[in-house]
């Protein structure tokens, strides 16, 4: 499998065959996945290349995130390193859109999706810098700088403030579960 998106219906036709990675934070997994898929967070990926890489001679590999930006990214470094993987075209979001099951842990603890986590600390930044700049005018630097970010961030379809909220610890795998993941695709 070259690197591809597969639609929501296809992936389902194919969910048995396929080895499914979900590059989501651990938070944002709980919340819900396709059943089946392993939790292995964009910013972790290169510690799982040798796991990913055996997975993937057994058989395709399934990319998956909220919106497909970020299984995207995670094909591309695949690709890079010679492993063939497809992300799936509109993420877990349109996955959910379509009527298909996903998985929830019981007991699992929930974090807020990465957008939302993204809007709400943008938000309050700018929140801040506007307040703040009633006192000390150069503080709506921060309102400048966080709206620059915001635009950049459209036109590169990247998102920084992702990156940095990604390494928040409510965002990160405990490292028993991501090890156990590891385990689980080498088996």
């Amino acid at each position: 499998m070259t690197t591809i998106a597969l639609a929501p219906e296809q992936a389902h036709a194919r969910l048995a065959e396929l080895t499914v990675i979900d590059v989501r934070t651990p938070g944002e997994y709980a919340s819900g996945h396709l059943p089946g898929a392993h939790n292995i967070p964009l910013d972790h990926l290169d510690r799982a290349l040798d796991a990913i890489k055996i997975a993937a001679g057994r058989g395709d590999l399934l990319l998956v995130c909220a919106s497909g930006v970020r299984s995207a990214q995670a094909c591309r470094r695949l690709a890079e390193h010679g492993i063939p993987a497809a992300g799936l075209t509109g993420g877990t979001d349109n996955w959910i859109q379509l009527g298909h099951d996903i998985h929830r842990p019981a007991g699992a603890r929930a974090a807020w999706a990465m957008e939302r986590q993204v809007r709400l600390t943008a938000g309050a930044l700018v929140l801040t810098g506007l307040i703040a700049g009633q006192r000390r005018p150069a503080a709506r630097w921060l309102s400048a700088g966080v709206a620059g970010g915001l635009v950049f961030s459209a036109l590169t379809d990247t998102c920084g403030m992702a990156r940095v909220l990604a390494k928040l610890p409510h965002n990160q795998p405990r490292a028993t579960d991501l090890d156990a993941t590891l385990a689980a695709l080498v088996d």
